[in-house]
């Protein structure tokens, strides 16, 4: 009787690994970097005592939606003028 509940189990072992999506994949570190230094670009830390250096755009979760869109894209990202007037005027 043991030996029949252990092919079972073999059994249904295999049926789940081949049947769990492989298609999961990391990002590689030079896509990671890029994407990292666009972000940086697009939202520019603040430094500590410095009042010009930085700025307030953007929340957290807008820079990770930022990053992962540019991990989507394989690191590149297509800036389109952040600082466009609300109005659709351009800004001078």
């Amino acid at each position: 009787m043991p030996v029949r509940n252990m092919r079972r189990l073999v059994g249904l072992v295999c049926v789940l690994t081949l049947a769990a999506p492989a298609t999961a994949s990391a990002i590689t570190a030079e896509v990671a970097r890029a994407c990292e230094a666009a972000v940086a670009k697009a939202f520019p830390p603040r430094q500590i005592g410095n009042p010009a250096a930085g700025s307030a755009k953007g929340t957290a979760k807008d820079q990770r939606a930022y990053f992962q869109k540019c991990v989507a894209n394989n690191g590149k990202v297509d800036d389109a003028p952040a600082e466009a007037a609300k109005d659709g005027k351009p800004s001078k």
